[in-house]
């Protein structure tokens, strides 16, 4: 399905939505990695989905929520609840939040590509080059002996391409459904998931551990319930204002966001190796919208017509 063109106006309101949906979203991220060891996995996943799936539906008025598509709006909430899974499971075995980040740029890369047989998107030498420098620079990041050598990072290359996948597929919806729509079942599908996971992981610590419901951290359920909401709201928006070229820098708000909030709330300094590496992708993801905007900008130069030239003056008369 070629990708749908949308006015400059529209687009820019499209990058405001979006940045502020990764700005919150990271938020979102910081507070459930300090709840994880108490909550564990299954209770991110039903307190994100029953708050925040309550929480879009709210700011909607409980109106527009019906999906149009609802193979793809499900098929895809489902696939996000995988990617979820993924990153609160390597999170929980201890990869930093920064390190997690500096994984995840590799993700405009992977909308490139994923962008050709998808959107119908063409990709000439340059960014095909770029591309390649791009994943040279994950291998910078995982190299042997690094802190990133673990086996944890693999699971979160497959949630990374999963994330790609899911951005392109929101593109892809924001033409027949409503970015409420979009939001709720993302939220909703948590639910089926996180009860799937209570048999194999305890929801809450045992009688031995801290307090089941201390107060700071119901608010913090709370609180990263309804910024995953809002964040996706923010999203399913953006994606529909703005082309994934244009939105695909963004992506790297949360790694900036990311390697302060790691430091602040968790004391994690990146080796220079993931910020080396991590400093290679976003290099080879900025020259792919360079070349992106290169493209368009050509496109628009032939679409142009012709100017015509005035018609020569008469006699006088």
């Amino acid at each position: 399905m070629p990708e749908r063109q949308t006015s400059g106006e529209a687009a820019v309101r499209g990058l405001l939505f979006a940045f502020m949906g990764y700005g919150v979203i990271t938020l979102a991220d910081a507070a459930v990695k300090a709840m994880l060891p108490a909550i564990g996995v299954a209770g991110a996943m039903l307190w994100r989905g029953g708050v925040g799936a309550l929480a879009v539906a709210a700011m909607a008025g409980f109106r527009g929520l019906r999906p149009r598509r609802a193979p793809l709006v499900l098929g895809r909430s489902a696939m996000h609840c995988c990617v979820s899974v993924i990153w609160y499971f390597v999170w929980m075995s201890g990869v930093g939040l920064a390190d997690s980040y500096a994984v995840a740029a590799a993700s405009p890369l992977l909308m490139t590509l994923l962008a050709i047989p998808l959107l119908g998107e063409k990709v000439g030498w340059r960014r095909w080059t770029s591309c390649l420098l791009g994943f040279a620079g994950v291998l910078v990041m995982l190299q042997p002996g690094g802190e990133l050598w673990r086996w944890e990072t693999a699971l979160l290359l497959v949630g990374v391409l999963g994330m790609a996948l899911s951005r392109i597929w929101t593109r892809t919806l924001a033409s027949t459904d409503t970015p409420q729509a979009i939001a709720f079942w993302l939220m909703l599908m948590h639910i089926p998931f996180g009860l799937a996971l209570l048999p194999v992981e305890a929801l809450w610590p045992d009688a031995d551990g801290p307090e089941l419901f201390p107060g700071w951290l119901v608010g913090l359920l709370v609180f990263f319930g309804m910024a995953n909401a809002l964040a996706h709201l923010l999203f399913a928006r953006g994606f529909a204002m703005a082309s994934i070229a244009a939105l695909a820098p963004l992506e790297y708000t949360p790694l900036l966001l990311g390697v302060g909030l790691g430091f602040v709330l968790f004391g994690e300094v990146p080796a220079w190796t993931t910020l080396g590496g991590a400093a290679i992708v976003v290099a080879a993801g900025l020259y792919n919208v360079h070349r992106e905007r290169v493209r368009r900008a050509e496109e628009r130069g032939r679409l142009r017509p012709p100017a015509v030239p005035p018609l020569p003056a008469g006699p006088p008369r």
